[in-house]
């Protein structure tokens, strides 16, 4: 789908007009948010300031983790606001941006309203009472449907700007490789000459702690095959983002398909899940995997999950990951056959 600026002229002009005088602003990124999300953010707040001038400010649950988003966060300066430090009641209008309302990868209260929400992610939380609501499941990233109003209402896009929508477009779709359309292709071009290389390079090649290089190892040698499907349980971390960092890079394995990744955070369950084959709805699939136990939820090749509440016992963590290793067995319609080690 090549890009629509006449649908984002269209769109964008609505909520531009339906917020403007209308007090403070904050928009929510989902829960530990990578670099889609946080671009997605910044480009809202930066065509709303342009266009009406109002206090905007970005929130977020969890942490910035990765080592690659903490460097975009310091180079790019992005501020953000912990949402738990909030006042909620500050803000008369509320944006969502790569998340939905009741999708359980986001912070924001249930119980109160929300009224814009942008996403590329399948429809699969409650928008109905939301005025403003853009999803665009074909596309690769958030970042991209951002870049289509700032193109269509003529607002500048500086440096900074055009760095981080670049690099929200290059790492969610794995540049151009993985879920993308010929809108992300455009704008990941238009966007190239107005990056800045340097800080590019410090946000690919940045600094790590030990615990980075733990959680491969840890990973590896907890990792188990059932034929083309590969499962690993990274238990107690303190970085979400592992969980799919981890999985990204498993799923490089000979011979396998399909990759699952969990991990325990904060008292939840992280769970990631990377697919090779076209056949398959990871979210949809996810879904059915995690049941009753949480959230998921993604797109064809991508997914992730929640678990809330999840067992801090090492023990009953195994026996979860147990049961949803059964269940991903049995909707992939695999045998049941004994795990073997990776390595």
């Amino acid at each position: 789908m090549p890009i629509n600026l006449t649908r984002s002229k269209e769109f964008s002009d609505q909520f531009i007009e339906g917020v403007r005088g209308k007090g403070n602003i904050l928009i929510v990124a989902h829960d530990n948010p990578d670099p889609d999300s946080l671009a997605a953010a910044m480009a809202l707040k930066h065509l709303i300031l342009v266009k009406t001038g109002q206090q905007v400010t970005i929130t977020f649950g969890g942490v910035i983790g990765r080592g690659e988003n903490k460097m975009m966060v310091q180079k790019l300066e992005i501020q953000s606001e912990p949402i738990e430090r909030l006042d909620l009641d500050r803000f008369q209008v509320v944006c969502m941006v790569d998340t939905q309302p009741g999708t359980g990868n986001n912070s924001f209260p249930a119980d109160r309203p929300v009224h814009l929400v942008i996403d590329h992610h399948p429809a699969r939380g409650d928008c109905a009472e939301c005025p403003w609501v853009d999803i665009r499941d074909t596309y690769g990233a958030s970042a991209s449907i951002l870049f289509e109003y700032l193109l269509a209402q003529n607002v500048t896009i500086n440096t900074k700007l055009a760095t981080i929508l670049y690099y929200a477009i290059k790492s969610e779709t794995q540049d151009l490789g993985r879920e993308w359309c010929k809108a992300d292709r455009e704008a990941y071009l238009h966007l190239v000459p107005l990056a800045n290389n340097r800080i590019l390079f410090d946000i690919t090649h940045p600094e790590v702690p030990r615990e980075y290089f733990a959680s491969y190892s840890r990973a590896i040698r907890n990792a188990r095959t059932y034929g083309d499907v590969l499962v690993f349980n990274l238990y107690a971390i303190d970085n979400p983002d592992m969980v799919a960092e981890m999985t990204d890079f498993l799923l490089r394995a000979d011979g396998i398909v399909a990759a699952l990744g969990i991990g325990y955070y904060q008292e939840m369950g992280i769970l990631s899940f990377r697919t090779l084959s076209h056949d398959l709805n990871s979210g949809e699939l996810m879904k059915k995997v995690v049941g009753d136990l949480g959230t998921a939820g993604g797109h064809s090749l991508i997914a992730g999950g929640q678990i809330r509440p999840m067992s801090a016992v090492p023990a009953l963590q195994k026996e979860l990951q147990n049961i949803l290793t059964f269940r991903l067995l049995e909707l992939l319609g695999r045998k049941k056959v004994r795990g073997r080690k990776l390595v």
